[in-house]
């Protein structure tokens, strides 16, 4: 049963690896930052459309990376249109944690997405190897930094 989930979950990080969702720059995105793992050369910029109300009306990226990287981001930008400002915060800070903590079920960063969480699960194994975390985490500290306004994120 595990090594056909283990399987699963990787079929979906090499299908979002070679096909990246939202792979673009967005013309009417008014929010961005760039990101930057020198330790993989990971390089990518997050691209944001928030209404005035704080809706994620789009989400969106460009860059290259490996295919973990490449595979949050595209994950991430699909989970994210629709959200609030607060609900991005959460997702983020969620799935930090899904990624880095063998507690993550026990924490509790407000109401967060569970299909979102479920979705974004597949990421969940690279707790197992500490040098590709920054990878998985490297498109959700660029989205945190552009909905901060910030122009680059670190990937720590």
């Amino acid at each position: 049963m595990m090594d056909d989930l283990r399987e699963l979950y990787q079929e979906v990080i090499l299908d979002h690896g070679k096909n990246p969702r939202n792979f673009r720059h967005p013309a009417d995105a008014n929010r961005e930052a760039r990101g930057d793992n020198p330790m993989c050369g990971d390089k990518l910029s997050v691209y944001m459309t928030l209404s005035d109300d704080g809706i994620i009306q789009d989400c969106a990226f460009e860059g290259r990376g490996c295919a973990i990287s490449t595979a949050s981001a595209s994950m991430m930008t699909e989970v994210l249109r629709g959200k609030t400002e607060a609900e991005a915060q959460a997702l983020f800070e969620t799935f930090h944690d899904l990624c880095t903590k063998d507690d993550h079920l026990h924490t509790d960063h407000g109401p967060v997405d569970e299909e979102a969480m479920e979705k974004l699960m597949v990421l969940s194994g690279v707790r197992q190897f500490p040098m590709r975390v920054k990878c998985a985490t490297l498109a959700w500290h660029t989205m945190n930094a552009a909905i901060k306004g910030d122009q680059k994120a670190s990937s720590e």
